[in-house]
């Protein structure tokens, strides 16, 4: 299939006023440059921490760019619009980093609330969370390690599985699909095998629960293999969101320090490969894995739907979503919604100051994925020459 179906831009930012889309060209040419993250970044920590009145300047620039509000409230006339164009939205409360028992508590009810939001707001059919939005980084590894957790050490385990649990369940009786984010590889076993857990339990009539396969692990389909085997045998059905990955420089890193192989394909194209690897898989196996397709790829987005018209599944087949970052890509959700296909923007929220990392690592991706960043300026350009402004 040709990829013209990406190059409709009035499509793509049919949602964007001149000056949204004015203020996407200035931001996408700062990111390009490398220099200009750095320093603005630092400012931006720098200014925040000091508590300088930026946030007025941060919100009217990168986060209304790139996030909902500071509030689901605040989402809903971004989730209104893109719903009237076809386009789903999953509310992500990005907030990170929080490290006591208070805050992820705190966490797990917000994440309860986005649930029970999500049931009555047809726009929104599925919810999100992050592991250590639900506890300590450090006892995700230890589990992961194998290693002898103290008395204290085990309550806080047992409160994470509590949590995610609870989380579930809700999911379940509110028909809400639960995504449930991808992080470290030397934490993520333990995520893995809870996960797998929550599915046994709660994806026995169709996937409610989904883990997150980041496809720049080698190892990733191998262990998709393995789950599919657990749930034939114990009859429960596999939700996945496949992405390539977000920790490469962090992982490669500590896999050198520390002299171990790293866990991360050797390069672009094998992360490439392996993606589409798992997705063919996926495709094959649709009767026992549904699956989010969370990639900016274009290349990867028609092959799942060359893969889907060879198989004439459905585009609109529950089973199968797309996904791109708010802010980012729209000349792929927008272009897939007009086709039929199940597309969902993954919507950051939260306020300004706590959702700062998250802007800031969206940021540093962009700038360390030239190509895509150079696609986003080619297709504003483009469409700003055709509303000639």
């Amino acid at each position: 299939m040709a990829s013209s179906i990406f190059e409709n831009t009035e499509r793509a930012f049919v949602l964007k006023s001149d000056s949204e889309l004015e203020r996407a060209y200035f931001l996408f040419k700062m990111i390009s440059k490398e220099p200009l993250v750095r320093i603005g970044t630092a400012m931006t920590k720098f200014a925040l921490n000091v508590h300088l009145p930026v946030e007025g300047l941060i919100r009217s620039t990168v986060f209304d760019h790139f996030c909902g509000g500071v509030s689901e409230d605040d989402c809903i006339p971004v989730m209104d619009r893109l719903y009237a164009a076809g386009v789903s939205s999953v509310l992500d409360y990005s907030v990170e980093g929080k490290e006591d028992e208070a805050q992820f508590d705190a966490c797990l009810r917000k994440v309860v609330e986005l649930t029970d939001f999500a049931e009555e707001k047809e726009a929104m059919p599925i919810s999100v969370f992050k592991p250590t939005g639900f506890g300590r980084f450090d006892i995700w590894q230890r589990v992961s390690e194998g290693a002898s957790l103290k008395e204290e050490e085990q309550t806080e385990w047992t409160k994470i599985v509590t949590r995610f649990d609870e989380i579930c369940k809700k999911a379940q009786e509110t028909d809400v699909a639960v995504l449930i984010d991808g992080e470290e590889s030397w934490m993520q076993t333990a995520a893995d095998d809870l996960v797998a857990q929550m599915m046994a339990t709660y994806n026995k009539e169709k996937a409610i629960v989904y883990n997150t396969l980041q496809c720049y692990r080698w190892d990733r389909l191998e262990y998709l293999k393995k789950l599919h085997l657990e749930a034939k045998v114990k009859g429960f059905k596999i939700g996945v969101k496949i992405v390539r990955g977000a920790y490469m420089e962090k992982e490669n890193d500590r896999a050198e320090e520390l002299g171990y192989p790293t866990p991360i394909c050797a390069s672009k194209q094998e992360t490439d490969d392996n993606f589409n690897e798992v997705l063919r898989y996926i495709f094959d196996n649709l009767e026992d894995i549904s699956v989010f397709l969370g990639t900016h790829n274009e290349d990867s987005c028609l092959l799942a739907m060359d893969i889907m018209k060879t198989k004439t599944i459905a585009s609109n087949d529950d089973r199968v979503w797309f996904g791109q970052l708010y802010g980012m890509s729209d000349h792929i959700s927008f272009n897939l919604a007009s086709e039929g296909y199940n597309v969902a923007k993954y919507i950051p929220f939260g306020p300004v100051k706590d959702v700062m990392p998250y802007l800031i690592r969206r940021a540093e991706e962009n700038t360390s994925v030239a190509g895509q960043t150079n696609r986003e300026l080619e297709l504003i350009k483009a469409e700003r020459k055709r509303r000639k402004i």
